[in-house]
């Protein structure tokens, strides 16, 4: 039946006309374009269960209870096959389960017990400022070009004072007499393995004696000017000698003429003496307030230092950097130079304030010892290569002439005009003993310690 129009009716008795008028349907010229409608609410069951209708419920019963076979590979080309298994192991990475159905761990809080092992604190640095022993040693000769203190790796210290040599055994804390000589005695040193000790004389000589026998080795003789033999130093079996004229003589003790070279380029008197670790290199300063650089294999010196402006007699070779050269100038110089021995340059230079009459390098640790005369008459311990003051030892009346240092390089020793030996602790190993007094002489009383 065909639409017709029809009619309503309003207030005013009007008749307006309105037409019923159907959609027209277009579902079939575009279902295949568009997206098929969503399916109602009501075509599912509660809580989402899909609808069965459409399912083929036998051909599920059967795939469930068919038994299969895993690892069958029929109808599957090697190919396809090596594929599959390349893939798995891509995506699974050897892994059989896929899901997991339990939560992942919490990562638990860092726990104080889990912590590194804290290094040990490294303890602080304790350095005694009065010293261990005091020791009188009266009558020293109390000369700059001398050298009167010597500690050999024996830990036996010789003391020499006027015209004897004693011996202070560190370990025993016990002191016997080596010799006692006609002349005043201006040197004293070990040698490298304590078999030998050296002595020098005014009157040139240098003796050799046997510290186990006390009896003398040999004589060398020096120049024939009766002059003072005031620094010793060996290397290995050469002793090498600087007296009063500015003269060096280097002598091999095995041969029956022992002068085997002489450096004669100083115009004053020999004040210091040191051989390198390596004894490849020698330094000598001198009255002149020269320092000369000389290798062992050359007749000439290597380098020829005129910095200072005083007289040098503190020398020392650094133990961990075999070229590095410290030297320490007299009254009006007051300045720790250091060099490097192989080119002859200054690496730094640092003043004082007074005069240096010895240097020692510490042999554990980076670390340089210095004595002074006035107005301190002081040790002073500093930090290399900064030259920071660690530490000040001030207990002499007098300036320090003589400087030696214990063969652990716990221990120094210094001696004074005033007439004391003063033994000091710089290491940590501290011992509860206050300053003590050791007699170097028996007598009716040993409460003090006299050297005579």
């Amino acid at each position: 039946m065909d639409a017709s129009p029809s009619f309503s009716t309003n207030g005013n008795n009007n008749t307006i006309p309105v037409m019923d008028l159907q959609k027209p349907d277009f579902s079939n010229l575009v279902h295949h374009w568009c997206r098929p409608a969503r399916a109602s609410s009501h075509d599912y069951a509660d809580r989402f269960i899909p609808n069965r209708a459409a399912t083929n419920m036998d051909l599920a019963q059967g795939l469930l209870t068919i038994p299969r076979k895993e690892d069958s590979t029929v109808g599957i080309s090697p190919s396809r096959e090596a594929y599959r298994k390349l893939l798995v192991d891509t995506l699974l990475q050897g892994r059989t389960r896929i899901f997991k159905f339990r939560n992942q761990p919490r990562t638990p809080k860092r726990s104080f017990l889990d912590l590194p092992p804290a290094q040990p604190i490294k303890k602080q640095r304790r350095i005694p400022h009065h010293p261990e022993e005091s020791l009188d040693v009266q009558d020293i000769i109390c000369n700059r070009q001398l050298n009167l203190l010597d500690w050999g790796s024996n830990n036996i210290l010789a003391v020499a004072v006027k015209d004897t040599v004693y011996l202070w055994n560190a370990t025993t804390k016990s002191v016997s007499e080596l010799v006692t000589v006609d002349d005043p005695i201006t040197s004293v040193s070990w040698d490298l393995d304590c078999r030998r000790i050296a002595i020098g004389l005014n009157n040139s000589h240098v003796q050799l004696y046997d510290p186990a026998t006390n009896k003398m080795i040999r004589t060398l003789q020096g120049n024939d000017q009766d002059v003072l033999v005031g620094s010793l130093a060996w290397n290995n079996y050469l002793l090498t000698t600087g007296s009063a004229d500015g003269l060096i003589i280097n002598n091999d003790v095995r041969i029956r003429s022992p002068i085997v070279s002489t450096y004669d380029n100083h115009s004053d008197g020999i004040c210091g003496l040191k051989w390198s670790p390596s004894g490849q290199y020698l330094a000598s300063g001198g009255a002149d307030k020269l320092v000369h650089i000389w290798d062992i294999s050359k007749s000439d010196p290597l380098h020829r230092i005129n910095d200072h402006t005083a007289s040098v007699r503190a020398l020392a070779w650094c133990p961990f950097q075999s070229n590095l050269l410290a030297s320490g100038g007299g009254k009006t110089d007051e300045s720790i130079k250091f060099w490097n021995a192989s080119t002859g340059a200054c690496l730094k230079s640092v003043n004082t304030g007074s005069e240096v009459s010895g240097l020692l390098w510490n042999k554990s640790e980076r670390e340089l010892v210095s004595s002074h005369g006035r107005t301190k008459n002081q040790l002073v311990l500093w930090k290399y290569p900064s030259m920071a003051k660690m530490a000040e030892l001030i207990d002499h009346l007098s300036p320090v002439l003589y400087l030696a240092q214990s063969p652990d390089g716990c221990q120094l020793a210094s001696a004074s005009k005033d007439e004391t030996l003063k033994i000091w602790r710089t290491s940590e190993k501290l011992t509860n003993k206050t300053t003590s007094r050791t007699s170097f002489v028996v007598g009716p009383c040993n409460m003090y310690s006299s050297i005579r």
